[in-house]
């Protein structure tokens, strides 16, 4: 377990329960416990750290040929740095921006609708995410994940924008920052004659720290990159 804050205590508490062992926990004080020595023993990683030091701590644990489960978000610019390293040490790598099963449902609901709104151009879309004032990034990397999935298939749209920068072919997202909201994100398609809604609300971060068990125990002895589509069989 790398990054032993909030989620990674949950995680912990999550994966006893279900019968794992947690070999070895990786924080700022012990960084350098992060070796092929202690890892000799180590079936899954599972990493919630920083947007800071992600990148390193996913690449010391690929590069050890020790597969990953990553739920760190906001260090997008490196991913693919991550995939070139698991693909080239033959081992297996997950990156979910939210690994709540609820929210992957939300996920492939917000593809489909996006689809079918394609063909109906009198609809216009945005996103709104809550979370508490403690998250670092904004927008939440789930809000992100739901806006990348409506660009993909409806024309109309080749990135996004915040909400106070509205652009055409831009869906706008509107951060919030309220109290110790654990997570809620809307997708609303509005139109002069109706609105539709697409909307997720976590009630605790138990949900996104199952996820990251059920993910762990889906990559252990496999080879590759995935996604929760896999892990939920969404594909």
């Amino acid at each position: 377990m790398i990054g032993y804050g909030r989620m990674g205590h949950i995680i912990e508490e999550i994966a006893v329960s279900q019968g794992h062992r947690i070999g070895l926990t990786i924080d700022v004080d012990n960084y350098s416990d992060l070796n092929s020595e202690k890892f000799k023993d180590i079936d899954v990683a599972i990493e919630f750290s920083s947007p800071e030091a992600a990148l390193r701590n996913v690449s010391a644990c690929l590069n050890m040929k020790a597969p990953v489960v990553s739920g760190t978000t906001g260090w997008g610019k490196d991913f693919d740095k991550a995939l070139e390293i698991s693909k080239s040490k033959g081992t297996a790598f997950i990156h979910s921006s939210n690994f709540s099963i609820g929210v992957n449902f939300l996920f492939h609901l917000n593809e489909e609708l996006a689809r079918q709104m394609n063909r109906y151009r009198e609809y216009t879309v945005s996103i709104e995410e809550i979370h508490h004032t403690k998250k670092l990034d904004g927008p939440s990397g789930t809000a992100i994940t739901l806006a990348e999935g409506i660009k993909q298939l409806h024309s109309a749209f080749d990135g996004w924008c915040f909400d106070n920068e509205r652009s055409d072919k831009k869906i706008p997202v509107k951060p919030v920052r309220e109290g110790t909201v654990p997570g809620t994100h809307t997708v609303t398609w509005d139109s002069e004659i109706d609105t539709i809604t697409l909307r997720h609300e976590a009630k605790s971060r138990r949900g996104f720290a199952l996820g990251a068990v059920i993910a762990a125990e889906f990559i252990k002895g496999r080879t590759g990159i995935f996604t929760m589509k896999e892990v939920l069989g969404f594909s």
